[in-house]
């Protein structure tokens, strides 16, 4: 009873503080030692260079509290003030006057056991000719994987159990019941709190600190699912620099279901309410793809304008989970093997197994175009007060997405790939792995194209008039519609 008392006390004034501002200290570039995940070396390679950026490394370390989370979506502190350290890849203009005052956080995904910038391979377009920085954190499921890259320059990478005696329950014992199992050299609850600090050191200005000499006015966080919602859902509200949230908004791909606040807890199971996004001070933009959406139908929420819970969902109709875009934010094979032991695949094909029929790695460029424009309005949003527009959602029927006389998917954000159809986009395919995540196209007969489009003017003028109303609707920004009419346009369907 005392220990539960002083975990509420310890929590309470923790929370009435501003974020604590890290410890930072650039790590050097040599010939033989460079940053994991550097845009020069990705499996395509960027000239940061030659775009007027500048990539830069930081090892930031500072003290963490882990916390439990309670079913009521209370936090108490379990362990106080335990260090951290860890690493972050930081992208911005060289000339501070280029710099727009964005910057967007992205947690990496390690679902590979290494750092991979998905969205960085999404958005860098987009960030890139509007002056934003970008910063990679690492998480703690790729640790391992930077110190193999580089046992040396990441030595001090750690996020070290502060209780390593302790041993957790987890499901496993007979009928059901918890099994004591030993907890791990690692306690990945310290993240949360070097997230909020992460975006503190982006705040500070203070000398040495990664973005000093910058005017930096905002600060998103982004990144796939899982991690993002506990986040918001569980460290938001406590998390405040200068008497304001850490973070001024969130962009989300693919919002599921919330994770565990630290190893020795569990998943919020479903129908928990902490499971899915709870819509905050900051506002919230979610982009969901029509292969992504049926996984994820519970996490969906209204539209919200609310000065306390701003919320905007985004669900684009005939486009599959994932495609080549963030891949080529993936580190090259060699490096990939140097942080894992293997690498899947090509650069072309970054997979162990093929599909059944084999089919290439998607090219539609929509999702990220979806995603230059979820950014683009999110900013909007933050920095002048403009409220993003509303899209319809997918149609779902009989637990599935309704899917209209071409085999496509109804509602949703529409765009010239469904409304001025050529294929059926297949939002799957067959085969082992990733497949089921993967897109493919049936591309129409001569006879029916013919029926639909009779001539090439007929179908510029339907691919202009989808594509206009887009950019009209706030949905398609104006450099990627022109890139996306040239697309459609270059040659006849």
């Amino acid at each position: 009873m005392k220990l539960t008392a002083l975990c509420v006390i310890l929590a309470a004034a923790a929370w009435a503080e501003n974020v604590p501002v890290p410890k930072a200290a650039a790590l050097p570039v040599t010939a033989d030692s460079y940053p994991f995940n550097s845009a020069s070396r990705d499996s395509q390679p960027l000239d940061l260079a030659k775009l007027g950026y500048v990539e830069e490394e930081f090892l930031l370390s500072g003290s963490a509290n882990v916390y439990d989370w309670n079913a009521d979506g209370s936090l108490a502190v379990k362990t106080p003030n335990a260090p951290y350290a860890d690493r972050i890849l930081v992208r911005h203009p060289k000339d501070p006057s280029k710099f727009s005052g964005t910057v967007v956080v992205e947690l990496m995904n390690s679902a590979r056991r290494f750092d991979w910038p998905m969205m960085w391979g999404y958005l860098h377009d987009y960030m890139l000719d509007h002056g934003d920085a970008w910063v990679g954190v690492t998480t703690p499921g790729a640790v391992v994987g930077l110190k193999r890259f580089n046992p040396a320059r990441y030595a001090a990478v750690s996020f070290a159990n502060p209780d390593p005696g302790a041993r957790c329950d987890v499901p496993g014992g007979r009928g059901g019941k918890k099994a004591p199992q030993a907890s791990s050299d690692e306690e990945e609850g310290l993240r949360w709190d070097m997230l909020s600090q992460v975006a503190a050191a982006l705040k500070s200005n203070q000398p040495g600190e990664p973005l000093a000499g910058y005017k930096v006015e905002r600060v998103f966080m982004t990144t796939q699912a899982g991690d993002i919602i506990t986040y918001i859902n569980a460290i938001h509200a406590h998390a405040q620099v200068n008497g304001k949230p850490a973070y001024d908004g969130y962009l989300i791909k693919n919002p599921g279901a919330a994770v565990r606040i630290r190893q020795c807890s569990a998943n919020p199971a479903k129908g928990d309410p902490r499971q899915r996004v709870k819509p905050t001070t900051s506002p919230i933009v979610a982009v969901v793809a029509q292969g992504e959406l049926m996984q994820n139908i519970d996490s969906r929420l209204p539209d919200s304008d609310d000065p306390k819970g701003r919320y905007r969902l985004y669900e684009i109709a005939g486009i599959a989970h994932i495609e080549k875009y963030p891949y080529s934010a993936l580190p090259s094979p060699p490096e990939q093997i140097a942080a894992s032991g293997a690498a899947q695949g090509t650069s072309d094909w970054p997979f162990n197994a093929k599909c059944d029929p084999e089919i290439p790695l998607g090219d539609n460029p929509l999702l990220m175009y979806s995603y230059h424009a979820a950014l683009f309005n999110l900013n909007e949003w933050v920095r002048k007060g403009v409220p993003p527009p509303k899209a319809q959602r997918i149609e779902v029927n009989g637990g599935a997405v309704a899917l209209d006389e071409f085999g496509n998917g109804k509602g949703g954000v529409r765009s010239p790939f469904v409304d001025v159809p050529t294929a059926t986009l297949y939002t799957t395919s067959p085969g082992p792995g990733t497949c089921a995540e993967l897109g493919h196209t049936a591309k129409f007969d001569e006879a029916r194209l013919k029926q639909l489009y009779p001539d090439q003017k007929a179908y510029a003028s339907k691919v202009t008039q989808s594509i206009n109303r887009m950019v009209k609707e706030r949905l398609l920004l104006e450099p990627d519609a022109k890139k996306l009419k040239a697309e459609l346009l270059g040659t006849q369907p």
